[in-house]
């Protein structure tokens, strides 16, 4: 196993982490009360299993040990960022840079200091590695990038009204992008404007009473969610 084994994989921990092992009600609870959180330590007690089992070697339990608890300070301090007016609305860009950095500098680090040896004496291929990290990406980490972005924009949605729409919109949006990594990985790219044109005939909706247009959140949300895509799986089919 080499450094960038060990790296993508850390990658799929973090990812099985916040966002796999971790609902909505806890995140938000954590959000708000950052060390008050009753949950904060079970999710960091998760990031530091994720981290070491998915490292496949005993030797790297102290670097777990070391993004566990900056994962702790980050998380715990988080309330602070998005309480703050010129930085609340960036608040889990903040929290995942830093979260990403940490993972790139502490496995760096090991990777200098110690020899990487896996126990599964199994050759990883690093292909594979980033074609399944391409399609946990483009699952429910995506939906809540599209969400944040959303957010910074200030594009908002009667999230009562709309609970249907959100939930059949996150699902259709994961579906999409996989087959959109799908066409990119095998070549077949007229296959990804054939998906993007067909899901732009949307026939057109008039904004409802409270001045919410669902074709024009709908377009916004593809064309997001199909950017994400085609990036991702061009980088993994040139890789």
């Amino acid at each position: 196993m080499e450094f960038s084994h060990l790296l993508i994989l850390q990658f799929v921990a973090h990812l099985i982490a916040d966002y796999t092992l971790q609902n909505d009600k806890k995140a938000i609870d954590k959000n708000e009360k950052g060390f008050k959180s009753s949950f904060l330590k079970w999710h960091i007690l998760i990031v530091f299993l994720s981290s070491w089992l998915l490292s496949f070697q005993l030797n790297f339990v102290f670097a777990s040990l070391l993004i566990a608890f900056t994962h702790w300070m980050i998380d715990g301090l988080k309330p602070k960022i998005n309480k703050s007016k010129s930085l609340g609305r960036y608040a889990f860009f903040i929290d995942q840079f830093l979260h990403l950095l940490i993972l790139v500098t502490v496995t760096f680090l090991f990777s200098n200091k110690f020899e990487i040896n896996s126990w599964l004496h199994v050759e990883l291929n690093i292909k594979y590695l980033l074609i399944f990290l391409a399609f946990l990406i483009t699952t429910k980490p995506s939906n809540i990038l599209i969400r944040e972005i959303f957010k910074i924009y200030e594009i908002k949605v009667d999230v009562k009204k709309e609970d249907e729409l959100l939930k059949a919109g996150r699902l259709i949006g994961i579906l999409e992008r996989w087959l959109i990594i799908v066409f990119i990985l095998s070549g077949e790219f007229k296959a990804v404007g054939f998906l993007i044109a067909a899901k732009s005939i949307l026939r057109y909706s008039p904004k409802n009473e409270d001045g919410f247009n669902k074709t024009e959140y709908v377009l916004i949300g593809t064309m997001l969610s199909f950017g994400i895509a085609i990036v991702i799986g061009v980088l993994v089919n040139n890789i």
